[in-house]
């Protein structure tokens, strides 16, 4: 899936894997709470998405598992790499997603980190598990797709 993006947004990464193991029927903005060195080894990409996903927890979104390394010249007052990080929403989006969570078996996944204007960015998706009929099927219709782009590419010739 390609996302478009718009101006004053710069990519740090974007989980491919969610996209591969989950259906995602709505993305969320969120911001989150960072050390000064964590946003700096975010500018050098130094990210992995692994496992992460969201929870709610007393109140608050927490993000978990998701893994930025060490800034490399940061010493003394390097972060933690596994901490729980604090997502930041608005009070009523949390409830909603809390009752989606809870009533339909959905799970917040993490599907990109951004740089919106000097913020940084989540956007969390509202997802449920593929089961794996569901990512043949995903991974048929895309060789469809990419083979019917090929036949259009070569008429054009």
């Amino acid at each position: 899936m390609r996302e478009i993006e718009s101006p004053g947004t710069k990519r740090i990464a974007t989980n491919r894997r969610a996209y591969h193991d989950y259906h995602v029927d709505e993305k969320i903005e969120c911001g989150i709470a960072l050390a000064g060195t964590e946003v700096k080894a975010l500018r050098e990409g130094r990210i992995s998405f692994g496992d992460a996903y969201a929870r709610i927890h007393d109140g608050e979104l927490w993000l978990v598992s998701l893994r930025i390394s060490p800034y490399s010249r940061a010493s003394l007052f390097n972060h933690d790499p596994d901490r729980e990080r604090k997502l930041l929403v608005h009070r009523q989006e949390l409830y909603r997603l809390k009752r989606r969570v809870d009533e339909k078996g959905y799970t917040l996944i993490p599907l990109r980190l951004y740089f919106k204007r000097s913020h940084v960015k989540v956007e969390i998706g509202l997802c449920k598990g593929k089961q794996l009929h569901d990512k043949r099927q995903d991974i048929r219709a895309r060789d469809q797709r990419r083979e019917a782009d090929r036949e259009a590419r070569e008429q054009m010739r």
